[in-house]
């Protein structure tokens, strides 16, 4: 009697080690940063061949139910069981099971949840508790330490996730920087502001970095440029896209005095960088300061609003967005006399299709009605973009802006009186 004493007290001692073991060796695992498999390895060495637990399923609880580890469990079975499982998301404290709640040959019989302070990290079902080596009886008396090791097990596997959500935000923000860079470069730091020609600007990106785009370029003595583009997507690859177009953009229209042939050249440089997976809607305008002509080509963008001799003007004339056809099937080029002084403005979707609280778009005839008001009240360039963001900015309500909103206001206020005006 004695001697069997003895062997039971051994038993129960070479158990207690063995838990001792693992948790040890859970716990080096988790410093030494193994990966998140490894660390299921021991786990699953422990409860299946140490507590001799036949069946086991582990569910991750984030917002979604994730299992993360199962045996015992037929493959076909473990969607209908995990959903199953879902109707003990209540549980707060070890608990037993319905059994008719299981597919047969999938009984489970306990629930240990896992918790951290007031929400739910996982939810671990155990069953097919069979006697114990060795004679230590059900797994049930381990119950305790099976929540203790489920609870290192899934806060470690936790961390990890944090930690690489960490890493990839640190990511995220630099590749946020390089884009903020890049977009820096891409639009004029300075635009005219003189007694013959008034341009100004105004950007306010949905995200950090945005697929807005505009340009002023001086081309000669009596002639300059300007545009206003939007690339669809965000972020970095956005940002590459626009930044390869400002380059073709500068580069072939030194090159060239045809817009139509200058935006021909662009398509074909967006289709080869884009490899049709972007596209960018694009305006592109040329003035002559001694003929007083302006061109211009609108590719797919919202046509410009041009105020002249109190009429209105929506420049259309063109084709399709750059980068949706690997050939422009037509393109027509406008050709407007213009009579000083005249205002023009140029913008981007976010404006037009910006919505109020009763989800109304601001749409093109309020933008046109406020930019005569503010065209005939005599205020620069740079008041009359000021004071139509502030008007947005009361329209939309409680609502957020939703894209990227940028404005290009240029005022062609008198002929020209060559040289070349001062930029300042």
């Amino acid at each position: 009697m004695a001697e069997k004493n003895k062997d039971s007290r051994q038993h129960i001692q070479d158990i207690s080690d063995e838990k001792l073991n693992a948790l040890f060796e859970l716990t080096k695992n988790i410093n030494l940063n193994a990966s998140i498999s490894a660390l299921l390895d021991i786990y699953r060495d422990v409860l299946e061949n140490k507590l001799n637990i036949g069946r086991l399923m582990l569910l991750s609880h984030d917002g979604n139910w994730r299992c993360i580890l199962s045996y015992g469990i037929e493959q076909d079975n473990l969607e209908f069981t995990i959903e199953r499982a879902k109707g003990y998301s209540k549980v707060r404290e070890i608990a037993q099971v319905h059994q008719d709640s299981w597919p047969n040959g999938c009984e489970l019989d306990i629930v240990v949840p896992v918790y951290h302070k007031e929400s739910p990290l996982a939810y671990l079902f155990l069953g097919d508790l069979k006697e114990g080596k060795k004679g230590t009886g059900s797994a049930l008396k381990h119950l305790p330490y099976i929540q203790t090791l489920t609870n290192i097990l899934v806060v470690a596997i936790e961390n990890k996730k944090l930690a690489k959500e960490h890493i990839h935000q640190a990511l995220l923000k630099h590749e946020l920087d390089l884009a903020k860079e890049i977009q820096s470069i891409l639009v004029p730091s300075v635009l005219p502001h003189t007694d013959e020609l008034d341009v100004a600007a105004y950007y306010l990106p949905f995200h950090e970095i945005s697929g807005d785009y505009y340009d002023f370029i001086p081309l000669n003595e009596s002639e300059f440029a300007f545009c206003i583009a939007d690339v669809s997507g965000k972020g970095v690859a956005a940002a590459l896209l626009m930044s390869n177009f400002q380059a073709s953009l500068h580069a072939q229209i030194e090159q060239t005095s045809s817009l139509t042939e200058l935006v021909t050249k662009l398509n074909r440089n967006v289709m080869e960088t884009a490899k049709g997976e972007s596209f960018i809607t694009f305006f592109i305008a040329k003035f002559n300061r001694l003929t007083q002509t302006l061109n211009y080509i609108n590719a797919g963008h919202y046509p410009p609003i041009l105020y002249m001799e109190n009429t209105v003007n929506l420049l259309k004339s063109g084709g399709p967005a750059l980068g949706m056809l690997p050939k422009i099937p037509y393109l027509k080029e406008g050709i407007i006399a213009i009579a000083a002084p005249a205002s023009l403005l140029a913008y981007t979707d976010g404006i037009t299709e910006l919505e109020n609280d009763n989800d109304e778009e601001f749409g093109i005839e309020k933008l046109s009605d406020l930019f005569i008001s503010f065209a005939n009240s005599g205020i620069s360039s740079k008041e009359v973009n000021d004071k139509i963001a502030e008007t947005l900015n009361v329209y939309k309500g409680k609502k957020e802006y939703m894209d990227d909103v940028t404005l290009l206001c240029c005022r062609i206020l008198k002929r020209s009186q060559l040289p070349l005006f001062n930029q300042g």
